[in-house]
């Protein structure tokens, strides 16, 4: 059953049919009340500021300031704000140009609506949402760029903000992380600052990227490998 206050979203998108489409959809659910209806990258950062939405609904193609320039300005504005990027593909630059900028999902334009209102309620509820192929090739890419293992993982963070920071690179709500951790979420978000600090990154999506360049996430990464190759 829909909640009473739904959550407020903004759709950008050049396109007045896939804008519309998008809109209706989200509305349609009962889940969200769509805020503003952006038409490009610029506009969009100027609607944010004024109508404030919780979740970010954006192309990543359009005239003028494209999808991810506009996102990084997003979340330097409001760091907590979920923008879901939406594109034609899911070509791995797409999906690390998305991720370095700040976006918590990517979800295909040609998806079913069920699917588009079900990745965006969850990035909503703090998940991150990327297709597992792409995921799995800009893991790799991540782990092959340059370097940030300077250090051991274990040398800068403590066993418990490990684990709460490999929880959460796993796409764990705060509140999941605390049951499992058996302490409070205000404790969740407390040790992932924490953590941000020692490492010196700026954002949680940072924090995941260092995550996975430290190898936190490898079994996860070689589980979802094994289970392709069992499908196939």
């Amino acid at each position: 059953m829909p909640p009473a206050c739904r959550i407020r979203a903004m759709v950008v998108d050049d396109h007045p049919v896939t804008r519309k489409g998008v809109k209706d959809v989200l509305e349609e659910s009962g889940f969200f009340e769509v805020v503003g209806l952006a038409v490009d990258g610029q506009d969009a950062v100027a609607m944010f500021a004024e109508k404030k939405p919780e979740v970010v609904v954006m192309d990543v193609i359009m005239p003028g300031q494209d999808g991810i320039d506009a996102c990084r300005e997003i979340m330097e504005i409001a760091p907590r704000t979920r923008v879901v990027i939406l594109t034609a593909s899911t070509e791995e630059d797409a999906v690390l140009d998305a991720v370095a900028a700040g976006a918590s999902g990517h979800v295909r334009k040609d998806v079913r609506p069920e699917a588009l209102v079900d990745t965006i309620m969850e990035v909503a509820q703090g998940r991150l949402k990327f297709p597992d192929e792409s995921v799995r090739k800009v893991f790799a890419m991540l782990r092959g760029e340059g370097s940030l293992i300077s250090r051991r993982p274990s040398d800068i963070l403590t066993t418990s903000e490990l684990e709460t920071v490999d929880l959460f690179a796993r796409g764990k709500p705060y509140a999941e992380i605390a049951s499992i951790r058996g302490n409070s979420v205000v404790t969740v978000r407390n040790t992932l600052y924490r953590a941000q600090e020692k490492l010196d990154v700026k954002n949680k999506q940072e924090l995941v990227i260092w995550a996975v360049r430290n190898g936190l996430l490898d079994d996860f990464v070689i589980g979802e490998e094994a289970q392709a190759h069992r499908g196939e």
